[in-house]
This record gives C-alpha cells, sequence and structure tokens, in this order.
C-alpha cells in the first residue's frame, strides 16, 4: 500500500509485516507531530488486510521513546482534530487505544529505554520484547509531582498487578528487561545479539498463518474495556498537572537541559536533583 512521507516514521511493509521505526531527535521524544503520524497510519494499516503483523522499533540506538516532549501542549489544537476518534479519552490515551485495538498484532521491539509516554506506548501492544543489556523501562512522572495520563496506569494495572503497578508508578525506577518481563510489563528478555532475529522470526510466524485465525485470536482475547479507569487517570492527572509545583518542576528540567541525551541517559536522577531544588 502507498504511505504518506512521513516525517518521523520509517515505514516498510514486506510479506505481511509493517516495520515502524520512530524517529524524533535528538532522544526519540512522543510529540505531538509524531502522535497524529502514528493516527494516520495506524488508520490507514487498519483498512489493510494485506498487512497482517506491525513491528515499533527505534531509528535511536539508545532510546526507543524517551517520553513525551514538553513541548506537547502547544500540539493540543492540532491534536483534537483527531479527538473524535477515541471520545472516551484523552488524545494521549487515544493513540494506546488505538494501539491496543488494532486488527493487526502490535509488536514492540525494545533495544533501548522506554520512559513515561514510552513506556505507555509499549504497555499498549499487544507484545514487547527487549533485549536484556539495552531495554529498559519506567514510569517516571511522578518525579514531576504527577501521574501517568497516557494511560500508563490502567495497562501496568492490567499487566503487572497493583501491587507491581505501584511500585512502577510511585518508585519511578528505571526497570532492567529482565524485571520488566518477570512482572509482566512486557513478554520477554531476549539476548540484545538475538533480538532483532528472534521478532523478526516471531512477526513473520504470526502473519504467515491461515486467513481468519489473527482475528478469531484478537476476539477471543480482546484488549479490555478500561475507560473507566482511563477516565480516573485523566482526571487525576489533570489535577496535577496544573499545580504550582509540577509547574515549577517542568520549567526548570527544560532550563536544564532536558530532552537532551546527557540528561536522559539518568533521567530519574536529573529529574530527582530538580525536584529537590525546585
Amino acid at each position: 500500500m502507498e504511505l504518506p512521507d512521513y516525517k518521523s516514521l520509517h515505514v516498510g511493509i514486506v510479506a505481511g509485516v509493517a516495520t515502524v521505526s520512530l524517529d524524533h531527535p535528538p532522544v526519540n521524544t512522543l510529540d505531538g507531530p509524531m502522535m497524529l503520524e502514528l493516527h494516520d497510519l495506524l488508520g490507514r494499516l487498519r483498512a489493510d488486510d494485506a498487512t497482517r503483523v506491525i513491528v515499533f522499533e527505534s531509528s535511536h540506538d539508545e532510546f526507543f521513546l524517551a517520553h513525551v516532549d514538553f513541548g506537547i501542549f502547544e500540539s493540543y489544537p492540532a491534536l483534537e482534530a483527531v479527538k473524535k476518534d477515541y471520545p472516551h479519552v484523552n488524545v494521549h490515551q487515544g493513540i494506546g487505544e488505538l494501539l491496543r485495538s488494532q486488527p493487526q498484532v502490535t509488536i514492540v521491539k525494545l533495544a533501548g529505554i522506554a520512559r513515561a509516554g514510552g513506556a505507555e506506548f509499549v504497555a499498549a501492544a499487544d507484545m514487547t520484547f527487549a533485549g536484556i543489556e539495552r531495554g529498559k523501562i519506567a514510569q517516571s512522572e511522578v518525579l514531576l509531582g504527577i501521574l501517568p495520563g497516557g494511560g500508563g496506569t490502567q495497562y501496568l494495572l492490567e499487566r503487572a498487578g497493583r501491587n507491581r503497578a505501584l511500585e512502577a508508578v510511585l518508585g519511578a525506577d528505571l526497570l532492567d528487561a529482565e524485571t520488566a518481563a518477570l512482572y509482566g510489563w512486557i513478554n520477554r528478555a531476549v539476548a540484545d545479539a538475538e533480538l532483532d532475529a528472534f521478532v523478526a522470526r516471531i512477526a513473520a510466524n504470526i502473519a504467515a498463518l491461515d486467513p481468519g485465525v489473527i482475528e478469531g485470536a484478537k476476539r477471543a482475547l480482546p484488549a479490555a474495556d478500561l475507560t473507566r479507569g482511563l477516565n480516573l487517570e485523566h482526571d487525576e492527572w489533570n489535577r496535577l498537572v496544573q499545580g504550582e509545583l509540577p509547574v515549577g518542576k517542568m520549567k526548570l528540567a527544560m532550563e536544564r537541559n532536558l530532552q537532551t541525551v546527557e540528561s536522559e541517559r539518568d533521567l530519574e536522577g536529573f529529574l530527582r536533583k530538580v525536584a529537590a531544588d525546585a
């Protein structure tokens, strides 16, 4: 199928498998334009019966998706244009809900760091396989005085259970791939040198299944309706994000060069220092 020339997505489709490489330098933040491109791409693929699996990877060596871009608020007017497609949740949660309802099997190949909005993207996909050495994941929003606002609380609750979801959300630690797999946040951890081949094999095997099998499996194993929990998450996020302390922490973080490779490598340590000084 023909696709637009996306700026932050590189897409190739071979033998029923669409490979989508996320590309937003310098640290692969999830910004408004990328959200709009993902919305467009998922909508086009939804109507493409020939595409049976979607694999998401990163164009960055260190980061899958660092987190939601701090300039996202400037994109809200543009994002409102697609809000009609998921009126029951906010626009950020809507990306996760699109992933969860996609007719294709969605797979994340996690060969870098996914935090906050990036971690929510990972948890919304049907499956995630991560590199043991490079794959890492965290919900770090509380370090700014807010909560996950893109589905993170609900996806974690469903995948990992309440006790581990509370640990991930409130502890705000960067978990290695093996711990994330133990918790159920991802499917499994794979040796970095084997990750590409492993994901390629499972994607190809799924894409080669007999007609109707994928559709039947996704109907028999449906994504749960998390609307009520997502609405509660949004209300709590919205209440906190307008507070004086979170606004001050976000401003100070940007003044100290957040969203640069150096600061993002140890974002948790960076944000704890910001919180101490705010």
